[in-house]
């Protein structure tokens, strides 16, 4: 389950709030299966997000350091990769 969830333990710079948050958030739809929020379900839905990303933000505070780096980067750091890579290319 949740394949596409990327390692957040491990990066350089660390991960931040809103990549942890966008990982609890993909977590959330995949479990719930609520791919867009409505009256009924938003409330839990972003309660959910909320709790799962401060319980991710403490795992990866008390995790020891990794010795190697996680082998892809999370999504919103691909997006700044690529537009570096574009503008260096």
């Amino acid at each position: 389950m949740c394949r596409n969830i990327t390692t957040l333990r491990g990066l350089e710079p660390r991960a931040t709030d809103t990549e942890i948050e966008a990982a609890a958030r993909q977590y959330v739809r995949k479990i719930s299966g609520v791919q867009s929020t409505s009256a009924a379900t938003e409330e839990a839905f972003e309660r959910a997000v909320h709790q799962i990303a401060h319980i991710t933000a403490d795992l990866l505070a008390e995790l020891p350091p990794r010795k190697t780096p996680p082998p892809s980067l999370p999504p919103l750091r691909r997006k700044a990769a690529a537009a570096v890579a574009a503008i260096d290319g």
